[in-house]
């Protein structure tokens, strides 16, 4: 590229201006160097130059050539290659990190962004015009405020079926302790990670969650009357129990915008996870979760912030608290007379114990565990027992068909013909008072009267 060739900016255009009347006599070389803001003696180099080879002597002589630090045209290209095929989707941030991890490219992010928008490729995170809203100060320490929350989306991108990814958040660090797919929002997945909670860190002093029905009971469903005379005014769900035994307080939050480090936690994981997913090829609820297990630890280290106190505040499992007798559906059922408690089409057998020999008309809590298995137990205490195989519940129709079964039609012309051999039966003629009946009598008074 010549230096006639070259565009001046503004400033250097300023310069040939005051170059110029200097050439033309009009203004002294003292005064244009005052003008111009430097020294007399730069002035009169410019001036040299400027006079030699004209306005093209006020650029930069490095102009319009080739950085010594610009990257190679082949590996520009080698991204956008990758950006479009193994890494379609990621965002600048993701990708650039999946670059160096593992094509041991270093790039910028800024570079990667814009090599992507020179070759129209935009960027898969949009983001939503700015509010105006006053975020929460996180929790000093770690443990003191834990968010759950489930997000419906479609992770699977039509592969497979449509998951539902239940999760939580520490407010202090932007850690997430626990997280897992299921197929749809139910008390087994926030179960199940609030016993790897429980077992990996400790007990948090509060969980803060929206009013699902899973946390929360309406207020306005009154208890049955037997709770009432046991002095329950609203018995609590299922995971509201786990949370009471647990000793772990419930803060209801009262809109989305409220829990928002967990909805944050959402956009970021449908972008990064569903890419992992997609690369994966993941098509079932065990490959998603899966996947899942390999990117928690990754997001973790990427993600998570130190919190003002390094004191964490969750608080260890003491000797009176069975996590497996925790986390898990509770209920109270009455001892039959042979021993059997029925929970759904499940009957077990309660053995006799060392303690007590029948327990008959008993209350006990039977409980079902997350891996499936049932258990009894007596005012805390396990209780033997052995499941009985009972008989599957007959479907909807067959009971009534086997009290009143429909003739097929090839016997259908046996039974009309018995029918009709049969003996008619007498029908008898209405009851007729007599003339004296007392009936009568009274009826004929009325007449009379």
């Amino acid at each position: 590229m010549t230096r006639e060739l070259i565009t001046l900016n503004q400033e250097e255009q300023r310069r040939g201006m005051v170059l110029s009347k200097v050439l033309e006599g009009q203004l002294l070389a003292q005064d244009a160097a005052k003008l111009l803001g430097m020294s007399l003696r730069h002035c009169r180099r410019l001036l040299a130059a400027f006079r030699r080879d004209g306005p093209a002597a006020l650029a930069h002589g490095n102009r319009g050539r080739a950085p010594h630090n610009q990257l190679p045209e082949r590996v520009h290209r080698r991204v956008l290659r990758l950006a479009k095929t193994t890494y379609a989707g990621f965002n600048d941030h993701h990708l650039t990190e999946m670059l160096l991890e593992e094509q041991d490219l270093h790039l910028s992010r800024p570079t990667i962004s814009r090599w992507l928008r020179d070759a129209g490729l935009p960027s898969s995170h949009t983001r939503r015009p700015p509010r105006h809203r006053r975020r929460r100060d996180r929790m000093p320490q770690e443990g003191l405020l834990v968010q759950f929350d489930a997000s419906h989306h479609d992770w699977l991108e039509g592969r497979g079926p449509r998951l539902v990814l239940h999760g939580g958040i520490d407010d202090a660090t932007n850690n997430v302790p626990a997280a897992l797919f299921r197929e749809a929002e139910d008390a087994f997945g926030y179960f199940a990670i609030l016993r790897d909670l429980v077992r990996t860190h400790g007990r948090p002093v509060a969980l803060y969650s929206d009013r699902h029905g899973i946390f929360y009971r309406d207020p306005r469903s009154l208890p049955t009357i037997a709770q009432q005379l046991r002095g329950l005014r609203q018995p609590p769900t299922q995971f509201g129990r786990a949370l009471q035994e647990l000793s772990i307080r419930w803060i209801p939050a009262s809109s989305p915008q409220a829990k928002g480090r967990i909805e944050r936690l959402w956009g970021i994981l449908q972008d990064r996870l569903g890419s992992e997913l997609r690369r994966a090829r993941a098509r079932t609820l065990d490959e998603a979760n899966a996947v899942l297990a390999r990117f928690l630890p990754r997001y973790n280290a990427r993600f998570a912030q130190a919190p003002a106190d390094p004191q964490a505040a969750y608080r260890p499992l003491t000797t009176a608290h069975r996590l497996e007798d925790i986390c898990c559906f509770a209920y109270e059922r009455t001892v039959a007379n042979d021993n059997t408690v029925q929970l759904g089409e499940h009957l077990l057998q309660i053995l006799p114990g060392p303690r007590r020999q029948s327990y008959a008309k008993a209350r006990v809590m039977i409980r079902e565990h997350l891996d499936g298995s049932l258990s009894v137990s007596y005012k805390g205490q396990r209780l033997h027992g052995q499941r009985l195989i009972s008989s599957p519940p007959p479907l909807p129709g067959t009971l009534r068909a086997r009290r009143y079964p429909r003739p097929s039609p090839s016997t259908a012309p046996q039974q009309r013909s018995a029918k009709t051999a049969r003996p008619k039966r007498q029908v008898s003629a209405p009851y007729r008072p007599s003339a004296d009946h007392p009936w009568r009598q009274t009826t004929a008074r009325a007449i009379r009267r």
